[in-house]
């Protein structure tokens, strides 16, 4: 849609920019005049502000931030106009690389930064912090938000900055859930993964460690016990329920995953709840006691027991009590005008199952802030209508005798079917009142994984007995997709 807009004169000599596209209009706060230094001569906008105004500006530095931006680009509204503040000293990245590629020792070639920067990961252009100054993108760096008046529509930082915004997009994600102190959940040698630094002190312990207990059979748990391996050390996973991803994985399909975790030597304590992490006498961590008053000596502790919403200054938000986050709808706007919330702080309609959920997933944090934006620059209306994806991709680093890489689309519900022995690969198919509604396949092809996102959206109806009866994934894929047609 082509932008309609005036430019005024001001007596400070910047350009007062006005949008008149009713769609836009709408957008902005009438109260709210948006300032953007301009080099009116050579119709350039520097990537700093000459004064507290933005006209857009996004709180956090995560994935949903990155895409959020290209999308402001791609609609010729970022330069001069958008504002990037993050806690962390990097520009925008492909988080999910921290527990995966990142943690590889350096002799198995790691992952870095620049290379994993938003959004390769989207298939899009790498926007190194360069990127974002040649497209007028202001980025504050290491200056986390702490405070917010959304009456004056300002922000205030943790080193005094003062933010005047027209529009507002919370992408502050979320936070590692802690063990307190009182049971030693700061103990050098404990370690979290949400942040570059996380990793690089993770790393740094690696790099000097013997023995690795990770507590959490969820995907922190998995990815980072596959990365210790790469390192050969003792790695033992300790997690309270009784197998590993237990909110995706059926109980045999676990039972597969965790006999291939044996077999590169990791070990497994389940049904275990954690007393208290114990200290040595250097004061870094030196075991982790079990409420059975069983020990198992460790000299790195990783904590992987999930996360919750970095909900921050932005608390006085309505928020959806429930499943936590800023409660938004289904252009991501919350109860306040003006103000948006995307990627896992946001909860929003899942339109395709009706009901409201909140999504810890990088693919949502793209699409989410994609959607977003769209629906804030121009006339898109339409609902976001979202499949869950999860994915993870373990062993991937030279001389693995084997790199794994799952799939899963839809909602985990109603009765499983499981094709395929695990190797080389295997599929599970959820099948509720006779449709087909999610689907997980385990080192898929390319044309295999893509059609794995149509089968859950399309949910077609199938036979289960046949399904079961199929000799391999390829087949039993093959049944599935016949049932499209029909």
């Amino acid at each position: 849609m082509a932008l309609a807009s005036t430019t005024l004169p001001t007596k400070t000599g910047l350009s007062l920019w006005c949008p008149t596209s009713p769609s836009l209009a709408r957008r902005f706060p009438a109260r709210f005049s948006p300032i953007g230094s301009r080099i009116a001569s050579r119709g350039l906008v520097t990537a700093s502000f000459a004064n507290e105004n933005r006209e857009f500006v996004i709180v956090g530095g995560g994935n949903a931030a990155g895409y959020a931006a290209r999308t402001f680009v791609d609609n010729g509204m970022a330069d001069g106009r958008l504002c990037i503040v993050t806690k962390e000293a990097y520009a925008p990245y492909e988080r999910p690389a921290l527990t995966k590629a990142y943690l590889f020792p350096p002799e198995k070639k790691p992952a870095r930064l620049p290379g994993f920067h938003t959004c390769v990961g989207g298939s899009g252009e790498r926007q190194t912090p360069d990127w974002y100054k040649e497209k007028g993108i202001e980025v504050i760096y290491e200056d986390p938000v702490t405070g917010a008046d959304f009456e004056k529509q300002t922000l205030t930082t943790n080193k005094g900055n003062l933010l005047k915004y027209g529009s507002l997009i919370i992408a502050t994600g979320c936070t590692a859930s802690r063990f307190p102190d009182k049971i030693g959940g700061n103990l050098p040698g404990v370690h979290y993964i949400r942040e570059v630094a996380d990793a690089d002190s993770l790393i740094s312990s690696l790099g000097k460690s013997k023995k690795v207990v990770i507590v959490g059979g969820g995907y922190i748990g998995m990815e980072v016990a596959a990365a210790a391996v790469a390192w050969n050390l003792d790695t033992t996973i300790v997690f309270p329920e009784d197998q590993l991803l237990q909110r995706l994985f059926t109980p045999s399909l676990a039972q597969k995953y965790e006999e291939l975790y044996r077999q590169n030597g990791v070990k497994f304590v389940k049904g275990a709840s954690i007393n208290n992490l114990e200290a040595g006498s250097d004061g870094r961590v030196s075991a982790v006691k079990l409420a059975d008053g069983s020990t198992i000596e460790a000299d790195t502790v990783v904590i992987g027991i999930g996360a919750k919403p970095a909900i921050g200054p932005f608390e006085t938000l309505a928020m959806n009590k429930s499943i936590g986050g800023i409660q938004v709808d289904g252009l991501f706007r919350t109860s306040t005008p003006g103000i948006f919330a995307i990627g896992d702080v946001a909860a929003f309609p899942l339109k395709i199952y009706d009901r409201i959920t909140r999504v810890e997933h990088v693919d949502h944090a793209r699409r989410s802030a994609q959607h977003c934006v769209k629906s804030l620059l121009t006339a898109h209306t339409d609902t976001y209508d979202y499949l869950p994806y999860f994915y993870s991709r373990v062993f991937e680093y030279e001389g693995s005798p084997r790199k794994v890489w799952w799939q899963f689309f839809g909602d985990n519900v109603g009765e499983t079917v499981e094709v395929g022995n695990f190797d080389p690969k295997i599929a599970t198919f959820w099948i509720d009142s006779g449709r087909l509604k999610g689907v997980l396949v385990e080192s898929g092809s390319p044309e295999e994984f893509q059609l794995l996102p149509k089968l859950a959206r399309s949910q077609p109806i199938v036979d289960k007995a046949k399904l079961a009866s199929a000799s391999s994934v390829e087949e039993a894929l093959e049944i599935a997709q016949a049932a499209l047609q029909s």
